[in-house]
């Protein structure tokens, strides 16, 4: 209580400036260590050097927010959905903080207008403003722990969203694509094509799914899940909207049963013994 309230008295003089008044906006309370708030917005396009050489950026930031959001939201999660079970719940996850989601919010909060970035791509900027968010996760929970942290999560992202219109609803294209190959028993296969670090030295990834080893669709992203979701969302369309393609793999895999068949029955044909070679054997 004391030291809470040392605290409170230390942020007096600062709380009507910059950049505390910008972070109170987003946070709905005042930093204790504004340092760690600016460099949770620091892109590694605009990393700075410290005297002792390090480079620091919000990566690390980025990492620890990424961890302490999927906990917080599995809490909630797993105290909203008693019966569930481990797969449900794992979804409903990850549909929740899925970056469409992350970088929408973090619009909504004017996350954008702090990022310090050097970064020219438009495409990778929507991915970065997720990113930031991510990070200034992780430093309100350095800065204020964990309880703190857990009442912005739900208070940002939770409190806006039906969690049981999420858990009704299915954006995980890549589920979804698996799901039905289960149900038809037609392979599906996700192949990673391209990776390289684009214009921003960034790490930028091309995925492919095939479906009984034709091409279903591609997708590209900031890492191999989003290059994934998208050729999974690519793939879903075809096979929802584009009947020739639909019945063609169904076609298709009506072609390698029959062939399978054939085969099996060729197989078991060589190697049941006759007859006569039975009666050969029992003579010997």
């Amino acid at each position: 209580m004391l030291k809470k309230l040392y605290r409170s008295l230390r942020l007096l003089p600062k709380k009507r400036k910059e950049p505390y008044v910008s972070f109170f906006q987003i946070l709905h309370f005042y930093p204790y260590n504004i340092t760690i708030y600016e460099q949770a917005l620091l892109h590694k396009s605009s990393s700075i050097k410290l005297k002792n050489g390090k480079w620091i950026n919000n990566e690390r930031l980025e990492f620890l927010g990424d961890a302490i959001l999927d906990a917080i939201v599995a809490d909630i999660v797993f105290k909203e959905f008693e019966y569930k079970k481990e797969g449900f719940l794992t979804n409903i996850r990850s549909r929740i903080v899925q970056r469409e989601t992350l970088n929408k919010l973090a619009l909504e909060l004017g996350i954008d207008k702090l990022i310090k970035t050097s970064a020219k791509s438009t495409a990778h900027k929507t991915n970065m403003y997720g990113n930031a968010l991510e990070a200034l996760i992780g430093a309100i929970y350095l800065d204020q722990g964990y309880r703190i942290t857990k009442k912005f999560v739900y208070e940002t992202l939770l409190a806006h969203l039906n969690i049981e219109k999420v858990a009704q609803s299915d954006a995980n294209f890549k589920s979804r694509l698996i799901e039905w190959s289960q149900k038809h028993k037609i392979p599906v296969e996700f192949i990673l094509v391209n990776n390289f670090m684009n214009e921003d030295n960034s790490p930028y990834f091309k995925s492919e799914v095939k479906i009984l080893g034709h091409s279903a669709g591609t997708g590209s992203g900031f890492s191999k899940k989003e290059s994934q979701q998208q050729a999974a969302k690519v793939a879903m369309n075809r096979i929802n909207s584009d009947t020739p393609f639909r019945n063609f793999i169904f076609s298709l895999q009506a072609e390698q049963e029959i062939d399978h068949a054939i085969n099996d029955n060729g197989s078991c044909n060589e190697s049941q013994p006759t007859q006569t070679n039975i009666e050969t054997d029992i003579k010997e």
